[in-house]
């Protein structure tokens, strides 16, 4: 087997309820679509059962793990994720991350993979498109979720995107080995769920291509409580939209 066509970077933190589904979902996925691919997983500092299944998948799924010896948040994690995965990928091919929860479809890969091949260097799995479905999600997670899509519509304004925050997101290896070489250290320092807006900011910036797919979120297969924590993610989100929009200022 020649260099996989997709490597799908999962950060996970204590998903023991959540991995075991999930790997069988993408493996399943992939080899109905007969597509070449391998599961790079950083495991955050895990304390539960995580690192026992993530092993018995070993001889089940092409996979390759990396560990952090402590908790560093999901910025730090999809960070050490994306570099990983941009020095195992040629160019053309896609890098696609997706929640450890179980709550995203692995099939819809498929049609974000045919998008990169079409000429898009970022393709969104997106809540607000026609055909988009949220099962299960709570109405005060889907309320703020709206109101993050007409607020960054308002201030950063991006051609083909209106889900700026959803963490599932298929790259061309290209334009992220593009960014990581052009910002260093810089290209993701956020350390929170608010990671997702920091990495598409820093692709809008160096011209990248972005479209969007509707997709179907499964929060009612989600196992255990949400990690978010919802007003800090609030803060820090805020924060880094005024920060860029003064570094937008500064260059003009």
């Amino acid at each position: 087997m020649g260099n996989p066509e997709i490597t799908l970077v999962l950060p996970v933190f204590n998903e023991e309820a959540n991995l075991s589904p999930l790997l069988t979902r993408v493996h399943e996925a992939m080899s109905a679509s007969n597509l070449s691919y391998r599961v790079l997983v950083v495991d955050d500092g895990s304390t539960d059962a995580t690192s026992e299944i993530l092993e018995s998948f070993l001889s089940r799924v092409p996979l390759v793990v990396c560990r952090h010896a402590r908790n560093e948040g999901l910025g730090y994690t999809l960070r050490d994720g994306l570099v990983a995965a941009a020095g195992l990928c040629a160019p053309d091919d896609a890098i696609v991350t997706m929640d450890a929860d179980d709550t995203h479809q692995p099939a819809l890969i498929g049609e974000m993979l045919r998008k990169i091949r079409e000429g898009f260097d970022v393709v969104i799995a997106s809540r607000f498109l026609p055909g988009a479905r949220s099962q299960g999600v709570p109405v005060h997670r889907r309320a703020l979720s709206s109101a993050a899509s007409l607020l960054f519509r308002a201030v950063l304004a991006t051609d083909g995107v209106r889900d700026f925050t959803c963490g599932y997101r298929a790259y061309r290896a290209g334009v992220l080995q593009s960014a990581i070489a052009t910002y260093g250290d810089s290209f993701l320092a956020s350390d929170g769920f608010q990671c997702m807006v920091d990495v598409l900011l820093h692709l809008r910036a160096l011209g990248a291509r972005f479209t969007e797919v509707p997709v179907i979120l499964r929060y009612d297969r989600k196992r255990g409580p949400s990690k978010m924590r919802v007003l800090q993610t609030i803060r820090k989100t805020l924060l880094l939209i005024a920060r860029r929009k003064m570094t937008d200022l500064r260059v003009r």
